[in-house]
């Protein structure tokens, strides 16, 4: 399993620890750093598919972080999200001509900064794979729910595949596409959104775990709790543990599970 990378370079170390938690939960690999430097290496060493950084630091700032990324062709097409206390006019016109996508200004809420990392997500991620199309979708509703013993007929490379709902782990968001993991550890690369397939999988047998990741709960092997009301859940045929986040632990109660 691929996870989306962020990279948070933030030298205020609660703000720092919050970021990181929050965006853990939502279901992202983070790498975090206190100081420019450090972050610009972490950059270069694991190549994120975002960077959330804040401005006013000590020794190389956020605007300096920026200028060097930029300088890289490995680095310098990253999504690039900066966080500050500043409003000046002048300081957005900085950042902007230096090639940064967003700006969120302290204090911020956590669905704007998940919101913003999602947007620019969307906005700037290219994904080198095959586009592979759900035939299916335009002979169904795409509001319509498929059952449990229901069939997805997918079209991949010309060739059609079926897959039974019944045989899908888990899906996970891969940017513009979704990554489905079926039993006997097989993938298939699919153009759909996670929010689309919420819509048409089948409720009591499919959950959303957070905002890029839906689990078959009859693969469930095991749960344990974990911290801030959330918990980790086993899957089979899946290496490691997902985290259900606060946020969807309401559904995880109502479902029963």
């Amino acid at each position: 399993m691929k996870k989306i990378k962020i990279l948070v370079i933030e030298d205020d170390q609660d703000v720092r620890e919050n970021i990181h938690t929050l965006l853990v939960e939502e279901g992202y690999e983070v790498y975090s750093s206190a100081s420019g430097e450090a972050g610009v290496a972490l950059a270069n060493e694991h190549l994120p598919n975002i960077i959330v950084c804040d401005i006013l630091m000590s020794g190389m700032d956020g605007y300096a972080v920026l200028k060097q990324l930029s300088k890289s062709k490995k680095t310098k097409s990253i999504p690039f999200i900066y966080l500050t206390a500043k409003v000046e006019r002048e300081d957005i016109r900085k950042g902007m001509q230096l090639g940064a996508d967003d700006y969120l200004f302290k204090p911020f809420k956590s669905d704007e900064l998940l919101n913003a990392i999602e947007a620019r997500l969307k906005k700037r991620a290219t994904l080198k794979a095959e586009s592979i199309q759900d035939s299916s979708s335009n002979k169904r509703n795409p509001k319509t729910k498929y059952s449990n013993d229901d069939k997805i007929f997918l079209n991949i490379s010309g060739k059609p595949h079926i897959v039974p709902i019944k045989d899908i782990v888990y899906i996970v968001a891969e940017n513009q596409y979704t990554s489905m993991k079926l039993t006997e550890n097989k993938s298939i690369l699919v153009r759909k959104s996670i929010s689309a397939w919420e819509v048409v999988l089948p409720t009591k047998m499919f959950l959303r775990i957070h905002r890029s990741t839906i689990i078959n709960t009859d693969s469930i092997v095991k749960m344990e709790k974990w911290y801030n009301s959330s918990f980790l859940v086993y899957l089979k045929d899946a290496k490691e543990p997902f985290i259900i986040s606060k946020r969807y632990s309401t559904q995880l109660r109502r479902n029963q599970i």
